[in-house]
């Protein structure tokens, strides 16, 4: 069975839905019994649901131009050409991705 440090250490992995069946029943079994680990599962629960449902409204216009053109034509790191690497080492070819379901929205 879980102790506290292993559901508080995995806790955003079980809130994700990303852990191995056993493990998740091993979680959902400590949670049941101490209500000091459901509280923090509840709190960061219940965050995720107010951020979502907050964070619909689109974007400034413009400011997604605006962010991508500090970097430089969509590299990080600015366009140093070929070679060059950004301030953090990535290459400065390295693209931002397009987040899961599409552009920023805040």
């Amino acid at each position: 069975m879980a102790d506290c440090d292993d559901v508080l250490r995995d806790l955003f992995v079980y809130l994700d839905g990303e852990l191995s069946i056993e493990t998740r029943a091993q979680i959902s079994a400590h949670l049941e019994g101490c209500p000091d680990c459901y509280e923090v599962l509840d709190f960061h629960a219940e965050l995720r649901q107010v951020i979502a449902h907050r964070c619909r409204e689109d974007l400034p216009p413009g400011l997604v131009a605006r962010v991508r053109s500090c970097f430089g034509d969509g590299a990080v790191g600015g366009g140093g050409g070929a070679g060059s690497a950004t301030s953090f080492g990535a290459p400065a070819s390295f693209r931002l991705p397009e987040p899961p379901g599409g552009p920023l929205r805040l």
